[in-house]
């Protein structure tokens, strides 16, 4: 039994070391077809730059497009977005019943606050412009009714509103309900236009990167037409020529995304100073925000992706051409 146990103990060690030597000569070209890509870059400096300037334009605008759509948002909120819901009651209605309706406004979905506004209330805002006081002082009795002002939730879509709307007009003792539904829903069709206008923005571009870099690619494949040929001759296969090309497509990618997020965030800088004055104008109401953090990082590493998918296309169609 011992001696089987010896005779068969150097077996497993054996296959240990034959599976070990593919995967580390396989790992040794990644390491080195990842090098030798980046060292071909920075031999040609002047067009390596170039076609990184050119992806990272074509990858900053999407971003660029993006931030001004969602600080348009913000705007459109502090422009009044979210403006007040007035409800007016009848005039025969009396303190008790507008309490009890707007404690009942109050439990609706999409609603924030309601804030009831008496008669007299009413009267004496109106007794403060000009032009009305000496006609409020010849009235006998003062004809104004209650008044709920109903308070949106924040961020709330112009349909929501509309429905929130229809179901106030329907309530007993409601005479008539102001609303500014017409600005939500087009500020609601602009922000539409313009994420679709950013999401086909950004599908033109992915295109652009891809064809940059499938191009970049092409030439530099024909360039070494005589030298893939001599790797061909001595058993190279075509994943181990692509190689190299492969990376290439990445160190694009991936340092045009870098160059892109830059932009962004130099953009970003740029408006901090006149963004801070139209938000105290706006006293601190409007709030504007940058990009994400996972935009900036993911990027980079979409950019890489479609880099690589750029070389990895065109490399193996002119391979499988020169064959």
């Amino acid at each position: 039994m011992s001696t089987s146990t010896e005779t068969q103990a150097p077996v497993p060690v054996r296959s240990e070391r034959s599976h070990r030597r593919p995967f580390s000569s396989w790992r040794e070209h990644h390491g080195w077809s990842a090098g030798a890509s980046l060292r071909r870059l920075a031999a040609r400096p002047v067009g390596s730059l170039l076609t990184i300037a050119v992806m990272g334009l074509a990858l900053a605008l999407p971003l660029a497009f993006y931030l001004l759509l969602s600080n348009v948002q913000s705007l459109g909120l502090a422009l009044g977005r979210n403006q007040v819901i007035n409800v007016f009651l009848k005039t025969d209605q009396v303190a008790g019943n507008a309490q009890l309706l707007a404690k009942q406004i109050g439990q609706h979905d999409g609603v924030t606050n309601v804030v009831v506004k008496s008669p007299q209330q009413g009267m004496d805002e109106l007794s403060k412009m000009q032009g009305f006081s000496d006609a409020l002082h010849a009235l006998d009795d003062n004809p104004l009714p209650f008044v709920l002002e109903v308070q949106p939730q924040e961020g709330i879509s112009a349909d929501a509103a509309s429905r929130l709307v229809d179901d106030l007009r329907g309530m007993r003792g409601v005479q008539m309900v102001q609303d500014s539904g017409t600005w939500r829903q087009r500020l609601d069709a602009l922000l539409g236009v313009g994420n679709r206008a950013v999401l086909i923005l950004a599908a033109l571009f992915a295109l652009a990167v891809l064809l940059v870099v499938g191009n970049t690619v092409r030439v530099d494949i024909t360039s070494r037409a005589e030298e893939i040929g001599v790797l061909k001759l001595i058993g190279a296969s075509r994943a181990f020529v692509r190689r190299p090309y492969l990376y290439a497509g990445i160190w694009y990618g991936l340092f045009s995304g870098m160059l892109a997020v830059g932009l962004a965030l130099g953009i970003e800088l740029a408006l901090a100073e006149p963004v801070a004055k139209l938000s105290q104008v706006y006293e601190g109401k409007l709030r504007v925000g940058g990009l994400p953090p996972w935009l900036l990082l993911a990027v980079p590493a979409a950019a890489a992706f479609l880099g690589w998918l750029g070389a990895r296309l065109v490399s193996a169609w002119q391979l499988r051409k020169a064959a």
